[in-house]
């Protein structure tokens, strides 16, 4: 007789902590998003970025804060998810013959700054803290890995992860997460606790590795591929949005369940998509979730910095994160500069890299687990880690300025603050710049040429071209360019992810000037839309038209059905353009298109345009023959 009535009571009590669990979590959630967008905000009005935004409002919030927000630890094994989605759409812009070019600089460059860096680093903390040598390698080889969350979404969102110093970063990035298995074995091999079962050995978490990255590369081609196309039959963009999900996350869980790391499954998903025609369409429904994981990542980095632990010993803790920073960027500018780069870009890669990586926390805590460490020194050199997240974001701004400046091996590059003023600026002398300031000299129009590829400015000097060396996209080198006298400032650049977020700054800086620029598809319109710029020019729209009028002359269709054809394709264009803008939708317009057997919008606007040409033809006629009766 009780049971019934115990039941229904555990039931009862079951039900009001999933109700409390609920309230909590939402109350938590909101408490999260509004400090993180307020501070985020100032943070991005001072110019230091959004990580420090993030950093700072977990830290105030978490529980070593005001205790607003609790269970940081478990919401940073959550967001780590971020990580996972960033490397996919890294991934995706790297096809495997342009992984395998990049062999050199990952197995070169990133094998030696991550040993050198890591054994320089542990006996500088054996030698001055007094930690064994087993404990320093336990803390020297996790404090050599850089953030991949902080370094790769600036050098993705500026367009820079395909340039060389872009190329370099990453291979050194990816090489960390691949020697997190092997650090992970030498940890384990230290351990002084008694051996854990359930856990693999290293050899078998090494072949495991080779196992799942062959598993992804043959369900990437095998299976996701083919299911993409069937997907892209019926264009619903929800279905690549979720296709997109299940493939970063079937991925990460694979390797997740074999001890390994969920962002390199996540990467080799993204490689094995690289050539897909689908890629822009998953890579623009992925983006929205990277940016809202990986600003949950920053958020619970922050809320697990152990205050407490800095507020004990401030001094050894800022000097420790200061310390690291100056060591890594000493010892990689060697390193880069040993592989042949120039002193500014190899000082620059070491800024980039400078800070301590989000894996640093899953090492330490492993550390410690190994009983290698006392869990005091993990919160400790937890600390040190975040705090040297907190210089990146200024550091950043003195690499990208070493990013672009020319190496002594190069040839003398001329600032254009010397330039002559001219009427109009040219950013971007490649052969689209080029036939641009053409067309200007063609009416005597003074042009100022700015390229910031030395290799490029060298070419040009060859044909007698003068062209001035810099970031055209910033605002500074623009003023000295003369940009404030100038009547048109010309984007001919080729950089897909030049938003309007990167020309408004332009656009109210120089209120006096048009403002033209080159886009490379509809996607960058919808990016750049909002901006302020005068006008905007899709390059593939136009040579596409003109090489598909020239299909259409091939098979002898009539030329002025030629005309009629054409007239009707910029019209929808036009139409289905506006209501993207409108809509903020890519999917937006679907009708206004030409499809396979007409489309019932295309061929309205078709038949008006023949009934059109039909009618002019037929009053030309009448004309002439009225002109032929009144003159006889």
């Amino acid at each position: 007789m009780n049971l019934p009535i115990f039941t229904a009571a555990a039931s009862e009590a079951a039900e009001k902590v999933a109700e409390t669990a609920t309230d909590t979590a939402l109350v938590e959630g909101a408490i999260l998003l509004g400090v993180a967008t307020l501070f985020v905000l100032i943070f991005r009005r001072l110019g230091l970025g959004a990580v420090l935004g993030y950093l700072i409002a977990g830290a105030l919030v978490g529980p070593h804060g005001f205790g607003l927000v609790g269970g940081g630890e478990s919401k940073l094994a959550f967001a780590e998810l971020g990580i996972a989605f960033l490397l996919f759409l890294v991934g995706l812009e790297l096809s495997p013959r342009r992984l395998w070019d990049m062999r050199r600089a990952i197995f070169g460059l990133g094998l030696a700054q991550v040993v050198i860096t890591g054994l320089i680093l542990t006996a500088l903390i054996h030698l001055t803290l007094g930690f064994s040598p087993a404990a320093s390698l336990a803390l020297g080889l996790p404090l050599a890995l850089s953030s991949t969350a902080q370094v790769l979404p600036g050098l993705k969102s500026s367009g820079r992860i395909n340039s060389p110093f872009g190329e370099k970063a990453f291979s050194i990035l990816l090489f960390q997460d691949l020697a997190i298995v092997p650090m992970i074995t030498i940890v384990a091999v230290l351990s002084r606790a008694p051996a854990n079962p359930s856990a693999p050995p290293g050899w078998q978490m090494a072949f495991f590795t080779v196992w799942a990255i062959i598993v992804l590369v043959l369900a990437g081609r095998f299976v996701v591929n083919p299911l993409l196309r069937i997907v892209g039959r019926y264009g619903e963009r929800e279905l690549f949005v979720v296709v997109g999900l299940l493939t970063i996350l079937a991925s990460a869980a694979l390797m997740h369940s074999l001890h390994l790391s969920t962002a390199l499954g996540a990467f080799i998903a993204g490689v094995m998509l690289a050539d897909s025609p689908y890629r822009h369409e998953i890579e623009s429904d992925v983006e929205p979730f990277r940016l809202i994981l990986l600003g949950l990542f920053f958020l619970a980095v922050g809320m697990v910095l152990d205050v407490g632990a800095v507020m004990e010993r401030p001094l050894l803790v800022v000097a420790l994160a200061l310390g690291l920073v100056a060591v890594k960027v000493v010892v990689l500018t060697l390193i880069v500069k040993a592989f042949g780069k120039s002193w500014q870009a190899a000082l620059g890669l070491g800024l980039l890299l400078s800070q301590g990586g989000e894996f640093g926390f899953l090492l330490f805590a492993q550390a410690a687990d190994a009983l290698l460490i006392e869990p005091e020194a993990a919160s400790l050199f937890s600390a040190v880690v975040t705090l040297s997240m907190v210089t990146t974001p200024f550091l950043m701004l003195f690499a990208r300025n070493l990013e672009f400046a020319p190496g002594s091996d190069e040839p003398d590059l001329d600032d254009p603050e010397g330039a002559p003023r001219g009427s109009a600026i040219v950013v971007g002398y490649g052969r689209f710049g080029q036939i641009v300031s053409q067309m200007l000299h063609g009416v005597a129009c003074s042009v100022t040429l700015i390229d910031k590829k030395p290799s490029q400015i060298e070419l040009s000097s060859r044909f007698d071209t003068k062209v001035y060396f810099g970031d055209g996209l910033r605002v500074d080198l623009l003023r000295r360019a003369g940009a404030e006298e100038a009547r048109l400032i010309i984007f001919c650049i080729d950089d897909a992810s030049v938003d309007a977020a990167v020309l408004k700054p332009i656009v109210e800086a120089f209120p006096n000037a048009k403002i033209l620029m080159r886009v490379f598809d509809r996607r960058q319109m919808l990016a750049v839309d909002g901006s302020g710029v005068d006008g905007v020019i899709r390059e593939v729209f136009e040579s596409s038209v003109a090489l598909g009028l020239t299909a259409l002359r091939h098979l002898d269709v009539d030329p002025a059905e030629m005309d009629d054809v054409e007239a009707t394709l910029r019209h929808l264009d036009e139409t289905r353009l506006r209501a993207q803008l409108d809509e903020g939708d890519l999917s937006a317009g679907m009708d206004h298109r030409f499809k396979p057997g007409g489309g019932r919008e295309a061929d309205s606007i078709l038949e008006k345009y023949r009934r059109k040409r039909l009618a002019a033809k037929a009053a030309r006629e009448e004309n002439e023959t009225m002109g032929l009766e009144s003159g006889s």
